[in-house]
């Protein structure tokens, strides 16, 4: 495809899933100058199958881009994410907090080192990707929206892009509910349009958490205990659990199942009760590493946050301490609120901003 000069260049990153090559297939016909990349963030082997999961996703992407006739390039970011991402992801682990890879890979991946590069590749007039959310403009400001589709609202990993990046960033599917989406893929004829969608670790693939940890975590086995002290079990090193997991947690001997409530990291204890535990429910949450899309709101705004992707915002307010450090005080207990993960503060359908739970 020839690149004309009477029309808008867009870059779209294309990941091998229908999201992104619909997204591509849209632009066109509205009348883009289209140019998909492939971002190679990862290039480990999977033991299992003997297949490196993004060479897969890069066939996929490449064979979307040559039935929409557009021009395919592949940037390999495999240093930049190790670097940024993983290094992070392994180190918070070890430190017995439970991150959100996913966020951080938005903001220092997707619109970090891609799109920076793009920009300075192919000096485009807009950047887009698959995600389910959008962008708005009012007034002379930039506003980052959940998606249409509430199920599949992606909104909550991108509260740190930066306000630059928002600027010239598309998000094409985000005005559609997923069922569209297929819809728009067959009508397109696309090679992917009946393809599963991508699970598991971003840029990494399908597999379980505690599994890509095992060799790569400290595993310090420890007593678990009750909130009275009292030993019923072992564990296998706190940063395999997380706060309010049942899953691995057990009954240690019969009887009511026991969840994570709290872990002990001075005494290497992971303290466990009921699922209605009250240490399980608490109404506020300090973050750290802030971000604000637009102007940071004044304490006592009435906003709604997520503590955790898909959950429904729940109603609270922004205030700060005496520290200056922001915390959400939410009107109900919210249960499992984990340190590490991500708290993204909404009014109405617009992000305004969000934060790391810290404590």
């Amino acid at each position: 495809m020839r690149h004309t000069k009477n029309k808008k260049k867009v870059v779209v990153a294309m990941s091998g899933g229908v999201d992104s090559s619909v997204s591509a297939g849209l632009l066109l016909q509205e009348g883009y100058d289209v140019v998909g990349v492939f971002m190679k963030c990862w290039d480990d082997i999977d033991p299992e199958t003997g297949v490196c999961s993004t060479e897969e996703d890069e066939y996929w992407a490449r064979r979307a881009a040559a039935h929409l006739g557009i021009p395919f390039y592949r940037f390999n970011f495999v240093e930049e994410y190790r670097d940024r991402v993983y290094q992070y992801f392994i180190d918070e682990y070890n430190a017995s907090r439970t991150p959100n890879p996913d966020v951080l890979c938005n903001s220092e991946i997707k619109f970090g080192v891609f799109f920076d590069t793009a920009m300075r590749v192919f000096a485009p007039d807009n950047l887009a990707t698959g995600h389910y959310a959008r962008v708005q403009k009012r007034g002379s400001r930039y506003e980052l929206l959940r998606g249409v589709d509430s199920k599949k609202d992606q909104s909550y990993f991108l509260y740190r892009i930066p306000t630059s990046a928002l600027e010239k960033t598309l998000f094409p599917v985000g005005w559609l509910e997923k069922e569209e989406v297929r819809e728009r893929a067959v009508e397109m004829g696309l090679p992917n349009a009946q393809k599963k969608d991508s699970q598991g670790l971003c840029f990494i693939g399908n597999i379980k958490v505690s599994d890509f940890l095992r060799d790569k975590v400290e595993a310090r086995h420890g007593d678990v205990v009750t909130q009275d002290g009292v030993v019923v079990g072992k564990h296998k090193g706190l940063a395999f659990y997380t706060i309010g997991q049942r899953r691995g947690v057990g009954s240690f001997g019969g009887g009511v199942p026991y969840f994570v409530i709290d872990k002990n990291k001075e005494k290497n204890e992971l303290v466990v009760g009921g699922a209605h535990d009250v240490r399980l429910f608490k109404k506020s949450a300090t973050l750290q590493d802030v971000c604000w899309i637009n102007n940071e709101p004044d304490s006592g705004t009435e906003c709604a946050v997520a503590i955790r992707y898909r959950q429904e915002p729940q109603r609270a307010r922004v205030e700060y301490d005496t520290d200056s450090n922001v915390v959400i005080r939410f009107e109900e207990p919210q249960r499992a609120i984990t340190e590490g993960q991500s708290a993204v503060i909404y009014h109405g359908d617009v992000v305004l901003g969000g934060g790391v739970i810290c404590y």
